[in-house]
């Protein structure tokens, strides 16, 4: 059996979704071959990662152009998919599923190959692996609306919805009671992170996707309400930013944005705590997870916390909810560098049991070959 991933990005790390994408297919590769298909988009070359996975092939498609593209994105419009996503449809794309051994598995890598690949959906069985359960961060009831009838149709049309959070699959079989999910969760190659000392130097760290609207209200909620409070009582505290698609670099001194950095461990440097400080967004956090890594005490909103079900809040990591109780939580950490190591520790291991690549290769092998 050979599961076929069809992605609309080329294979990278640079994000969250390219995280997942590669977490999925790092489990996957442990149970049998993969195939990635793909529209090169984005990166240049996929990432070497990828290379070092056994079993593992990639496949390159180009997206045309033109009036061939113009009738797929009429298609697509045509059949509900929200105009954001149509755009990312290509014939390329659609066609990406297609001479698949009925034996094997067809997995559609989110939402924009699940509207190409709907139809497809219709004649056989094929895998929808979600990110995020999509309609759920919208507030505008017109946009939300829509997106919500379009995610309704992939969760009732395909054979099975990958939900990142057991809270996605909750609110998949909300808008749609007979669709069928599996829980699984963002992870994380534990083995492959080395965990890192929390610095001695009073610095902070978010790391995010800011091109993610939800990851640029966090990060205007710390800078704008909880550093203030903090610096009230330490003026030397630091926040490191790391990630791209940040609109515009702070004016502080003491925030620093590094913009996207190729070594990840580069960012977890020097740092005494790790912030997690989402307020609204689906799907688990990557971020939180591989703050749990690296064996940093995390300090979250009580939202990012709600994410991460099978860790136990003031023990695994802190939660907090408001400015005032973030602010607190986060000096609280920092004066107590006995305690703070001891929720590293105990993070990490939270994250080894729950959020690891081999948690995943455990939990895509029960039921394996019924699809």
């Amino acid at each position: 059996m050979t599961d076929v991933l069809v992605t609309s990005m080329t294979p990278a790390l640079g994000s969250g979704v390219g995280l997942r994408t590669y977490g999925v297919t790092a489990a996957l590769a442990q149970l049998g071959r993969v195939e990635v298909r793909y529209v090169a988009f984005g990166s240049g070359a996929p990432a070497p990662e990828y290379g070092r996975l056994p079993g593992v092939t990639l496949s390159a498609r180009s997206a045309s152009r033109g009036p061939r593209r113009g009738l797929a994105y009429g298609r697509a419009r045509a059949q509900g998919v929200p105009a954001g996503l149509a755009r990312g449809i290509s014939p390329e794309l659609a066609a990406a599923g297609g001479g698949v051994g009925l034996k094997d598995r067809v997995i559609a890598d989110g939402p924009v190959p699940a509207g190409a690949l709907m139809a497809l959906a219709r004649r056989r069985p094929v895998v929808y692996l979600a990110h995020n359960l999509e309609s759920a961060g919208f507030r505008g009831a017109d946009p939300g609306q829509r997106l919500r009838r379009f995610e309704q149709r992939i969760l009732r049309t395909f054979a099975e919805a990958w939900m990142a959070t057991r809270a996605d699959e909750q609110g998949a079989l909300a808008i749609a009671p007979e669709a069928r999910t599996r829980y699984v969760p963002n992870v994380v190659d534990v083995d492959a992170i080395a965990p890192v000392a929390p610095g001695a130097s009073p610095r902070l760290l978010l790391v995010a996707d800011f091109t993610y609207a939800p990851n640029r209200e966090a990060a205007a909620f710390l800078i704008d309400e909880v550093l203030p409070r903090v610096w009230a009582h330490d003026p030397d505290v630091r926040l490191r930013l790391a990630g791209r698609g940040l609109p515009a670099p702070p004016s502080d001194p003491r925030i620093e944005a590094t913009g996207f950095l190729p070594q990840l461990r580069d960012a977890y440097a020097d740092v005494a705590v790790v912030l997690v400080p989402l307020l609204r967004g689906g799907g688990s956090p990557l971020k939180f997870v591989e703050g749990l890594a690296f064996g940093l005490p995390v300090v979250a909103t009580a939202h990012a916390a709600g994410l991460l079900p099978d860790g136990v809040p003031g023990r695994d990591f802190v939660v907090a909810s408001g400015a005032e109780a973030f602010a607190a939580a986060v000096l609280e950490r920092l004066g107590d560098p006995g305690g703070s190591a001891a929720i590293g520790a105990a993070g990490r291991a939270l994250c080894a049991r729950s959020y690891s690549v081999q948690t995943l290769v455990r939990l895509l092998g029960e039921g394996r070959g019924t699809l």
